[in-house]
């Protein structure tokens, strides 16, 4: 019997990690030191934006470490910053919604997720990066905002 539920246990674990969204890890910082495990850290991750190229976002966010961290059992913390930027010539290729998700990475085994939400601010010819975390049943209200002014000459199109 408990051979299986390890087994149900490392069949979860893959199947989660497999839908996690692929970022670029810039680099991490250790703020607490675990004799057994991972140190607790803070990571940075660079994302690029699928749909429109030429920006970046940068998210920072807190990572359990320990035994639980290391098995993947452990659930992150919500807190998390972002900076996006203007990283080449920006184009897009194709219309944008007014609001979409555009990166999504899980914090928990199974309930939790930091999620990147993109707007498109016509009005200031801006794109609005949020980052936020939720859960299945109750999310956080913590989240954070980044804005990208995109120059004049570069068409924003939208979905109707």
């Amino acid at each position: 019997m408990r051979k299986l539920s390890l087994a149900g246990c490392l069949a979860a674990l893959l199947f989660c990690a497999a839908g996690a969204a692929h970022a670029e890890r810039v680099g991490a910082v250790d703020t607490v030191f675990k004799l057994i495990g991972p140190d607790h850290k803070v990571v940075v991750d660079a994302y690029d934006d699928p749909k429109v190229k030429g920006v970046s976002c940068y998210v920072s966010r807190a990572v359990t470490g320990g035994v639980s961290g290391a098995l993947g059992l452990a659930e992150d913390k919500a807190e998390a910053a972002i900076a996006c930027r203007q990283v080449g010539p920006i184009s897009i290729a194709q219309p944008l919604p007014r609001q979409e998700e555009v990166f999504s990475e899980r914090q928990s085994i199974l309930f939790k997720r930091l999620r990147v939400v993109r707007m498109v601010d016509s009005q200031r010819h801006t794109l609005v990066y949020l980052t936020y975390s939720d859960k299945l049943v109750e999310g956080s209200p913590q989240n954070a905002v980044a804005a990208v002014p995109v120059d004049r000459a570069v068409a924003i199109p939208l979905k109707p």
